[in-house]
């Protein structure tokens, strides 16, 4: 049986604090939000079911088949092998599903079950709803995982389990592998990065959102519908270029890049769009 580091205590604390923090803070802020601006919690809710449908149930499983065929148990493809000789590409096309089909889903979401509900309110609610589920079903649901996964690597079954994957599924067994090594030496530096590194994406998704809203709301400015795909799509490019090994740049320089498109995509979006919309009514009643 393959034998794995025992996780410390300390590890488990962390891990558990993160799952609290990525599960609650989300839900948190949406019903503070909610209560104070008396918007309908049921934005915040399509806000979140347009990223379970759009980015989980339609965007992964196709990228997965285009891209990396063999994690689904499927053999590799043309199509497959051609991205894969190709970093550049492979990063691009990495960036582009999710540019296509997070910023679709938004646009979706406004011009069907969000159509009559008009005021600028509604992007913040949205964007709080897609990004804070992100949150909770990318990290939440990762801390809880690998807190699971501790406990069976203390007790021995770990080993057990990845043994038995590996005679069926050896690129499942290694990646196993390499998720109980990152358990073992988790730290509260680990902690605070994801943290930041989910602040400054939840800033992007609340940006975007505001973006397509009012791509939405005004069709002379439907331009920037396509401009939410772009920028959507030059962050995870820049991510799969770092993941590729294209451009090999320390962790502390990916947060940084980041935090600039997080930063810059909500500031835009919300003194631009956002805050001019109420300048206009003001002019309209005064």
């Amino acid at each position: 049986m393959t034998e794995f580091t025992k996780v410390g205590t300390q590890q488990i604390v962390f891990l558990a604090l993160g799952a609290v923090l990525m599960i609650v803070v989300p839900i948190v802020v949406a019903i503070i939000w909610t209560k104070k601006k008396k918007e309908r919690f049921t934005t915040v809710l399509v806000g979140a079911v347009t990223f379970l449908l759009f980015a989980v149930v339609l965007e992964k499983p196709i990228q997965a088949v285009l891209i990396a065929p063999t994690q689904m148990g499927l053999a590799d493809t043309g199509i497959s092998q051609f991205l894969n000789a190709r970093p550049v590409l492979w990063a691009f096309m990495v960036g582009l599903f999710p540019g296509i089909f997070e910023e679709t889903g938004r646009l979706v979401a406004y011009k069907t079950v969000l159509k009559k509900r008009k005021n600028r309110e509604t992007s913040i609610s949205y964007g709080i709803g897609h990004g804070g589920f992100e949150v909770i079903f990318l990290m939440g649901v990762s801390y809880v995982t690998y807190i699971a996964y501790a406990v069976m690597i203390n007790t021995g079954k770990f080993g057990t389990m990845v043994d038995q994957i590996m005679a069926k599924a050896p690129e499942q067994a290694d990646s196993l592998v390499t998720v109980a090594s990152g358990i073992a030496s988790f730290s509260f530096v680990n902690l605070a990065l994801s943290i930041v590194e989910r602040v400054f994406a939840m800033l992007f998704h609340i940006g975007a959102s505001i973006i397509v809203f009012y791509a939405c709301k005004n069709k002379r400015r439907f331009w920037l519908y396509p401009l939410a795909i772009l920028l959507h799509t030059a962050m995870d490019f820049i991510v799969g270029l770092i993941t590729v090994g294209v451009w090999k740049l320390p962790v502390w320089a990916l947060e940084g890049i980041l935090a600039i498109f997080g930063i810059l995509t909500f500031c835009g979006a919300f003194f631009l769009l956002y805050k001019k919309d109420v300048t206009i009514k003001l002019e309209m009643t005064s």
